[in-house]
């Protein structure tokens, strides 16, 4: 997903050493490995071992000079530790549930197909999308699809899921789907259910407050001059980036009481995107959910 735009702003260059926070099918990383021949390396993040393995596979002719971790990226400190890497010349973050997650159908991503009710990206991981419908009470399913998915029907449907599951417990993302279509009527849509399954699996992923955790490490880790991209999907998640980077880049502080002179700051970061850059024309007729792309992007200082 926007992939040249995303490598313009990067700026990759020989020798240096960048992180793939999000590796997905290795197509961001295979393209850094490029640019940074013949002595640069890539090292790649993700959570889910499906994803890293068959990436892994795909990048085997970069030899040492690509590195696969399983970890969320919100270990991004202490996994650089461990390779004893003590600062990045860049990292880039493409957010979200990837197309391989949403197809295969054991995954649970999905309302297309009728399917386990997992959306765990680790599957080491306990809390899944079952335990999370079966068992939150009622304020906290409203309050998660309010929060995540910004559903205003929230209150409806979690309590039409805590009315079901009381008859019948969820087992599978067709349940889920089924469940949300009735109570919601003739305003049910693809919109909804999206919204929805984006909640939960926000939810159970701990993707938000990973996203912010794994930004401040992200800043302290770039050296000077490096880049940090951010693709994000949802206004949640642009929200987060927009903000870690605008406090990042601050000048200075005011006082919370507003009779004292402002605190001079010193920025960590340059913005490079006032505006978040979206896909061309060209791209979200390709892959239609380039459309809801937003990447942005700093220079550290």
């Amino acid at each position: 997903m926007l992939l040249e735009e995303a490598l313009a702003l990067l700026a990759p260059v020989p020798g240096g050493t960048y992180v793939d926070a999000t590796l997905g099918g290795g197509g961001h990383a295979r393209a850094i490995l490029e640019r940074t021949s013949p002595s640069g390396r890539c090292i790649g993040f993700d959570a889910d071992p499906e994803a890293l393995a068959e990436a892994s596979r795909r990048l085997r002719p970069a030899g040492e000079r690509f590195v696969a971790v399983h970890a969320n990226f919100n270990a991004l400190e202490a996994e650089l530790a461990r390779l004893s890497v003590e600062r990045i010349d860049g990292i880039l973050f493409d957010l979200g549930v990837s197309s391989h997650q949403l197809d295969e159908p054991t995954r649970g991503f999905s309302f297309r197909f009728d399917e386990p009710l997992d959306m765990r990206m680790d599957r080491r991981q306990h809390l899944d999308a079952a335990q999370v419908v079966n068992t939150y009470d009622l304020g906290e399913l409203a309050q998660i699809l309010r929060r995540f998915g910004e559903e205003r029907y929230a209150g409806l449907i979690a309590r039409s899921i805590v009315q079901h599951r009381a008859r019948h417990r969820f087992t599978t993302t067709g349940d889920l789907a089924s469940v949300i279509k009735r109570a919601l009527g003739k305003a049910a849509g693809v919109k909804s259910l999206a919204r929805v399954f984006q909640a939960i699996r926000i939810e159970v992923n701990n993707e938000l407050e990973s996203l912010t955790e794994a930004l401040e490490q992200a800043i302290q880790l770039t050296r000077g001059g490096g880049r940090i991209v951010v693709i994000s999907y949802h206004s949640l998640e642009d929200r987060i980036v927009k903000e870690a980077f605008r406090e990042a880049s601050r000048t200075t502080r005011r006082h919370a009481t507003g009779l004292l002179p402002d605190t001079p700051l010193r920025p960590l970061v340059r913005i490079l995107t006032r505006k978040p850059v979206g896909a061309s024309p060209q791209e979200v007729k390709r892959n239609p959910r380039a459309r809801s792309a937003k990447m942005r992007a700093v220079e550290r200082l």
